[in-house]
This record gives structure tokens, sequence and C-alpha cells, in this order.
């Protein structure tokens, strides 16, 4: 049976940071295990960087600081040139498919080269031809009286994402490559990077958005929000904070102040408020990280393919230091929640850990293990 939901079941970072001819295989709840300096942030954030490309921004926004990228040792061509390349596979309805980038950082920012394939078949195949022009020759299957069809693509943005919009469809081949190149684009997308930052969330936060941003600095303007859109998500938001806080909790929500900024607050069913301003680093670290299992897309500050039912999306969270801060009762909480919400499909998540013991084992958790 082919899964309805497409997402990434394998990274491979060929030559990427620290990191050569390695390749991680990726589960609905995947922890990356290792000492300081194994290179488990660098994969979280190669991971993000090709969800960036997968929505078609601009390499450069991709990848913001390219020369972190290369590997340390690799020397420069003859023409000066130095680069990095990752992949991935994403599983879904059109069952595995494959895309390996290379990128070249140095002397300038591009796509040099580019592969999609599935079962075997190529279907996209890119490469920079000449530097001195802002294209790579690309060539995707057709399946028709030609076998493929070729054509200059923008050597700033990913080859795959725009497919769609290139490709017309009109034989068997082209239509099989539109689908793997939509299955790859919606695998990738919908990815929010969340690391906790307690010194920010304790602050009173003006209404805006009420979108999550990544550090969960605003908080208590989500929890302004979400207090009143669902009350059934909710109350499972006040049942895990009551599991990771110290004391009695009936119900966490923001309050507004004389200035009209929003705090976020611990009811103590007593007549009692805490602010998030007491609370301590692992309090706040989990209340955020157990928010974003919580909640959906809708509130979190991700690009959502909109094209896509919200049935057959995933969001995938990437959080650095998934265990930082927290006393054993609540990463053991924490842990519980994570495979409880990942098992219902809806979410992915993939976190980095210094020791992964005592998630070894556990039932739906895939522990990978980086040695520096």
């Amino acid at each position: 049976m082919r899964p309805r939901r497409a997402s990434l079941v394998e990274l491979r970072l060929s030559a990427y940071a620290g990191h050569r001819r390695v390749a991680l295989p990726l589960g609905r709840f995947t922890l990356l295990a290792g000492p300081s300096g194994s290179g488990k942030t660098s994969v979280l954030r190669a991971y993000e960087s090709l969800a960036r490309l997968g929505s078609g921004v601009p390499v450069g926004e991709a990848f913001p600081d390219p020369g972190a990228c290369v590997p340390e040792r690799a020397r420069p061509d003859a023409q000066r040139r130095r680069g990095f390349r990752i992949g991935c596979t994403a599983d879904g309805p059109e069952g595995p498919v494959r895309l390996d980038v290379a990128v070249q950082a140095e002397p300038e920012l591009c796509v040099v080269g580019e592969r999609l394939s599935a079962g075997g078949q190529v279907l996209l195949e890119t490469a920079l031809r000449d530097p001195r022009r802002p294209f790579v020759q690309a060539a995707w299957y057709t399946g028709g009286t030609e076998s493929v069809t070729r054509a200059s693509m923008p050597h700033d943005r990913l080859g795959t994402a725009l497919l769609p919009l290139r490709v017309a469809g009109r034989t068997d081949g082209e239509r099989r490559v539109i689908a793997a190149a939509e299955q790859m684009v919606v695998a990738l997308r919908s990815v929010f990077a969340c690391d906790p930052r307690p010194d920010r969330m304790r602050a009173a936060v003006p209404v805006n958005s009420g979108r999550l941003l990544p550090g969960c600095d605003n908080l208590a303007e989500v929890l302004w929000r979400t207090g009143a859109e669902c009350a059934i998500r909710h109350g499972l938001l006040t049942a895990a904070v009551r599991e990771g806080c110290a004391g009695p909790v009936t119900d966490v929500r923001a309050d507004r102040i004389a200035d009209g900024r929003l705090r976020a607050v611990l009811d103590r069913g007593d007549g009692l408020l805490t602010h998030f301003g007491r609370l301590g680093d692992g309090e706040l670290r989990y209340a955020g990280l157990a928010l974003v299992l919580l909640t959906g897309p809708g509130v979190l500050t991700v690009d959502r393919p909109g094209e896509v039912p919200d049935a057959l999306q995933t969001l995938t969270v990437l959080a650095d230091g998934f265990d930082r801060a927290l006393d054993p009762a609540q990463r053991a909480r924490l842990l519980e929640l994570a495979v409880r919400m990942c098992e219902r499909g809806h979410i992915r998540l993939l976190g980095a850990v210094s020791d992964a013991s005592w998630a070894e084992g556990a039932a739906g958790v895939t522990v990978v293990h980086l040695k520096p």
C-alpha cells in the first residue's frame, strides 16, 4: 500500500558541511543523536534548506550562508569553484521519488545540477553548461516520439519546483514527471523549524498575525488566538502543560495587560495566576514544543501547499535541542505526546539530542546516531 500523504523518508548529505556520503532514514518521529560536533544542527539546516528550495524560493534564500555548507576540506577546481551536494527521497502515492541537487557556493551561488528520478527512470536532469549565463540546460522525460524535452531553466531555483508550470502533460511520461515533481514539492514544504527561546517567551507581546514564530517568542499571542478558536485543542494543551509544569494547572491562557499587550499565564484554579516570566527554562521549552505539536500549520509560520487538501498534508517539525533544559519527567511526557501526535500522520518530527538512550526502543521512534 502506498502512503496517501507525501513525506520524506531519507535525507542524503553526499558532500555537505561535515558530512560525506551520509544517508539518514527518516520515520514519523526521528531523533538525531550524537555529541557536540557530530553535525546534528547541520542536518536540520540541510532539511530546512531543501524545504525552502521546494517552495520555489531563490537559492540565496534557501542557503543564506552557503560557505558553511561547503565541506571544510573541499578544494576549489581550476575555475575556483566549490560547492556541496544534498538530496532526499519522498514516498507517497507515486512511490519513492529521489531528488539529488548539486549547488555551487563559490564564486557564484547557483544550482549547477539536479536529478529527479523514480523507479530507476530519470524524470528530470539539469546541468550548468555555460557559467556565463544564468541558466541550466534541463531535460525531462516525455515517453513520446522524442524521449525527452530540452529547455533552459533559471540556475537560481530548483527545477523540480518549476516543472508543474513547464510541463504540458500531454503524454503519459509527462504526466508521470508532473506527478513525481508535485509529490516531492508537497513532501518538502510545510516545515517548521522550532527552537523555543525561554528568554523571549517571558515577555509580554503585541497582537499581530497570531502565527507562532520559530522561537515561540509570541506564544502568548498564539494562546490568545487558539484559546478562542478550538476548545478541544486548548483542553489538550492545558492537560499537556499540567503534566510538564510544577504545581496545579487548571488553564493556560493569555491575558491583556494595561498597555494592550498579551502575556501568557497559568491559572492555578484558586484565584492565583502565574505569569510565564516566573517559569523555568524547562517549563517554557516544554510548553512551546507541546503547543507546536498540538496546533496545526494554520497557526505556524510555514509555507503550505494551498492546492493540496489539508487531509493529505503533513507538517514536519524540526526541533534542535529537543530535550534541552527538560528534566526526565518532562522529557518522558513530551516523548509520549510526540509519539501520539506523529502516529496520527499529520505531523512528522525530526529532533536533535545529545543522548537518545531515554528514547531507544520506544514504539514509533527512529533513532539515528551521528558520529563526529
